[in-house]
């Protein structure tokens, strides 16, 4: 049963803003304003596109940022083809495979496998989310760091099952799904983002449709990022499965990766 979103209003954080908001507040047919009222505000400042909620105890803003903060230490020390993710899309020597994230969010995964040297297409079909990820990667692409990662990411708003079923884009060589919620990660920047798109975003519940357009799209593989201790998608079993801490990595295999 779908239930009425928010009240939302777009607005500039400084008068030398206000073009750049009204270009975005038109885009996603949204109020522009100053308004305090509204529960909800999408914002545009220095720092770029951020969500707000308001209230006294509300979580601070949300914004994309693929320079600064997680995302650089995770670049510049977060361990390369030995981590868990890349061994789950079948990164190897030589092997680089296209991948697609059907459930972006807010980039970090995609970003992180763009990072290794994968070409990602990122499909994000909340159309909030998609701007807050085509700010985060208008600016990556704009630092010197980060540059050559985000451009070997392309960001498509799209209804990914829609997307998949279509036979839309090139032929992915991995698909790459993480439903947003139940989210595994407990963590206080992760429970914040939830607080913020649970009532304007909802859940994932065709996830076993999703998995199912995935398995006839991609060439060689599927992989779901999963909670640890929750079970499989329904459908298909996977072929086997990479475990961490706190969340795993369901792997549903089509075809082996040849090394270039």
């Amino acid at each position: 049963m779908s239930t009425a979103r928010p009240a939302l209003i777009v607005e500039a954080l400084e008068p030398a803003h206000t073009e750049a908001a009204a270009a975005w507040a038109a885009r996603l047919g949204l109020p522009l304003g100053t308004a305090t009222t509204e529960e909800f505000a999408l914002q545009f400042g220095a720092q770029g596109l951020q969500l707000v909620q308001r209230g006294p105890e509300a979580p601070g803003p949300v914004r994309v940022d693929f320079v600064e903060g997680a995302a650089a230490h995770r670049r510049k020390f977060g361990g390369g083809a030995g981590q868990m993710i890349a061994k789950a899309v079948g990164v190897g020597p030589g092997v680089r495979p296209r991948i697609l994230d059907a459930t972006a969010g807010l980039g970090r995964d995609a970003f992180v496998l763009a990072t290794l040297g994968c070409p990602v297409t990122l499909l994000e079909r909340q159309p909030l989310i998609a701007a807050l990820l085509e700010d985060g990667l208008a600016r990556a692409a704009r630092d010197p760091e980060a540059a050559g990662i985000a451009a070997l990411m392309t960001l498509v708003p799209a209804d990914s099952t829609a997307y998949l079923q279509g036979g839309e884009g090139e032929t992915p060589e991995v698909i790459y799904l993480d439903p947003m919620f139940p989210h595994r990660d407990k963590s206080a920047l992760v429970k914040k983002e939830m607080r913020l798109f649970r009532p304007l975003v909802g859940d994932d519940p065709d996830a076993p449709a999703l998995l199912a357009a995935a398995l006839a799209r991609a060439s060689h593989r599927v992989v779901v990022k999963r909670p640890r201790k929750a079970p499989a998608i329904e459908g298909v079993k996977p072929g086997y499965v990479l475990e961490g801490k706190s969340s795993r990595y369901d792997i549903y295999p089509k075809k082996s990766f040849k090394s270039s």
